[in-house]
């Protein structure tokens, strides 16, 4: 009956490759969960060539960061050296590469190791071998490092940073405007991918900082101290970049620049360097933490190792750094003994240059900092030391009258102003300053401004000094190929993006100006009229003068008089007020008004003409002859003088 039932007990059977999986799946699982790193997220249904992917976790917190494995297990003997060969596809490497990080995980059934290589790493040794394995269909990964919970750590510090830096980038980008995201992508610092192996890691970071990369070493900090650890010979570079980064004054980590103290001053026992460069080094730390007094006790043992007596570009820059220390604890004499020193040295240190610069530009010795300047050559990849020098000797240029040389170093920098947010500020403040000091000043001013709000649209700031250029070549006599109606136009629009009042009232006062220089009264009085209603006090005297002119003393009086009486008591204001006085009919008001305008100026002489002339309007005629005969004595030549001669010649004589 039984035998009836044998045909049925003809089940597949279960291969070995089959119990080799779940041994390489089980012993896999093993590993991340001793690790505590990470855990396994899910296994991939339709395999393509990942097997699986791991997610990091932070404690308790799930990252959703995640690294693509590939799992093999193999019975095969090991090679001669220990090493572990399997065969993967092209294709499959391929696939891998698409997801940083990702790695092949091997388990040796015999041994019962579990092995990883990444896929960079088999890239790498494919492409330094120089074969054509791009045509070849299969590959053959080599497994040598045990895959053991350090290493899964490690590989979670990586890609976790990693990670976080490409998240933070995206971030930064969508929180920009887009019309900003041009400058900010200019102004960022590349990502780099670091890789999970010490060597490849090592070799980066030096090539990087040996080309004075040490923004992207910043940048990448926390990748290389998860690969190549905190203490390594190798992470020295990434302390250096750092303190580097601090001691030029960008934004650079104070822990790790603390960090870096304990790191090098840990190396001073070990005989393996020069003292004096630990030291040095060290200095440069305290400096850039700004613990001076602590970086000078460093920079003077440096000076007292012998060992640096033969290398005195070393030397000289010790020095330069001493001299920063001291000029900050607010010893400059010293300061400026170390600089020269350092110059002594080296005559061509340029950070030693900068320094004696600033401390002409201090003193106002605007010819012995230029020397300075043009001597303080910096090859900065990243350009921003040079362009900083650039900056100071256009500010020299203008103290010493050389507008026109000023504005042409200026626009030598001004490509550069996406990638140094210093570079728009400090020249329109430079501008701002020197730019109506001339003629040719406020033209290269017109141009300078125009660009700035190009780049700064309804700047308050840029809109105000336009404005002002403008109006100044103009009072100089100066074509602006504008006439008074087209310039109102761009003035009334500009105007509307300045919020300071007194700016604004000032603004209007000088454009009442124009009108007046062209006797439009009308329109001077609508200038004057907002500028006394913005901010008041002294624009009073020329709203009033221009309601004098208006022939509309009864509003002009009321505010003449609290000009001369308060705001600008000098003889103008009094000699409006006794001009408002007197075509009202308020003549004794109107005679006190010009007695006092005399007073204030002896040498006033339409005053002294038009006091005569209200005596001789009241039947004073003795009094208003003796006050005219006084009038030409004093000021033969004036056109009154000649018309009372010709009119009244049996009173004055010829």
């Amino acid at each position: 009956m039984t035998e009836d039932f044998m045909d049925f007990d003809d089940l597949p059977k279960r291969g070995a490759s089959h119990e080799t999986e779940e041994k390489a799946e089980a012993a896999f699982q093993n590993r991340l969960t001793e690790s505590g790193r990470f855990v396994l997220q899910r296994a991939d249904r339709k395999d393509y060539g990942t097997d699986c992917q791991i997610e990091i976790v932070n404690l308790d917190q799930a990252t959703n960061v995640r690294v693509h494995a590939q799992l093999k297990g193999t019975e095969r003997p090991l090679n001669a050296d220990g090493s572990l060969s399997i065969e993967i596809t092209r294709s499959n490497l391929n696939y891998l590469l698409m997801q940083p990080h990702s790695f092949y995980a091997a388990y040796h059934v015999p041994t019962g190791s579990l092995r990883i290589c990444h896929a960079e790493r088999v890239l790498r040794q494919y492409e330094h071998a120089e074969k054509q394995w791009a045509e070849q269909r299969s590959l053959t990964v080599t497994f040598t490092d045990e895959l053991t919970v350090e290493r899964l750590g490690r590989l979670a510090e990586v890609a976790g940073s990693t990670a976080r830096a490409v998240r933070n980038r995206r971030l930064e980008q969508t929180r920009t405007p887009p019309r900003e995201v041009a400058g900010q992508l200019r102004r960022s610092v590349p990502h780099i991918h670091v890789p999970d192996d010490e060597t490849a890691a090592g070799q980066l970071l030096a090539s990087l900082y040996e080309r004075n990369a040490d923004p992207v070493i910043s940048a990448a900090f926390d990748q290389f101290t998860a690969v190549l650890g905190t203490d390594s010979d190798a992470i020295g570079a990434a302390y250096m970049a750092e303190v580097n980064l601090g001691i030029s004054g960008y934004p650079a980590s104070s822990a790790r620049i603390r960090d870096a103290v304990s790191y090098l001053s840990e190396r001073l026992d070990q005989g393996r360097y020069l003292q004096g460069t630990l030291h040095y080094t060290i200095g440069n730390c305290f400096s850039a933490l700004g613990q001076e007094e602590d970086a000078k006790i460093q920079y003077e043992a440096a000076l007292a190792d012998p060992d640096l007596a033969d290398m005195p570009d070393l030397t000289s820059q010790i020095h330069k750094n001493l001299g920063t220390s001291l000029e900050h604890l607010g010893d400059e004499n010293l300061a400026i003994e170390h600089y020269r020193e350092a110059l002594r040295l080296n005559p061509h240190l340029p950070e030693a240059h900068n320094a004696l610069a600033h401390f002409h530009l201090r003193r106002g010795e605007w010819r012995d900092a230029l020397a300075h300047l043009d001597q303080a050559v910096f090859i900065d990849p990243a350009r921003s030391k040079a362009a900083g020098v650039a900056g100071w000797r256009a500010n020299v240029l203008f103290n010493i009258g050389e507008g026109a040389a000023a504005f042409r170093e200026m626009n030598g920098l001004l490509t550069q102003a996406d990638d140094e947010v210093w570079i728009w500020p400090f020249f329109a403040r430079l501008v701002a300053s020197f730019g109506r000091a001339t003629p040719e000043n406020a033209r290269h001013a017109l141009a300078f401004w125009r660009r700035y709000l190009d780049a700064f649209p309804g700047n308050a700031h840029g809109n105000r000094e336009l404005l002002l250029a403008t109006l100044y070549l103009r009072a100089e006599g100066q074509d602006i190929g504008r006439t008074y109606a087209e310039f109102k136009t761009e003035f009334d629009q500009r105007i509307g993006h300045i919020t300071d009042k007194e700016e604004v009232a000032f603004l209007w006062d000088r454009l009442g100006h124009w009108a007046q220089d062209q006797s439009d009264w009308t329109e001077a009085e609508r200038c004057y009229r907002k500028a006394h209603e913005l901010a008041g006090g002294h624009y009073g005297y020329c709203l009033g003068t221009a309601l004098n002119f208006l022939a509309r003393y009864d509003e002009s009086l009321p505010i003449l008089r609290e000009q001369a009486e308060v705001m600008q008591p000098d003889a103008m204001s009094w000699f409006q007020l006794g001009v408002a006085n007197c075509e009202l009919g308020h003549s004794m008001q109107g005679i006190d008004a010009y007695r006092k305008a005399l007073a204030l100026d002896p040498d006033y002489a339409l005053a002294m003409f038009n006091l005569g002339g209200v005596h001789w309007n009241g039947g004073e005629k003795d009094k208003a002859t003796a006050i005219w005969k006084q009038a030409i004595d004093r000021f033969p030549d004036h056109e009154l003088s000649a018309k009372l001669r010709r009119d009244m010649p049996d009173h004055f004589p010829t």
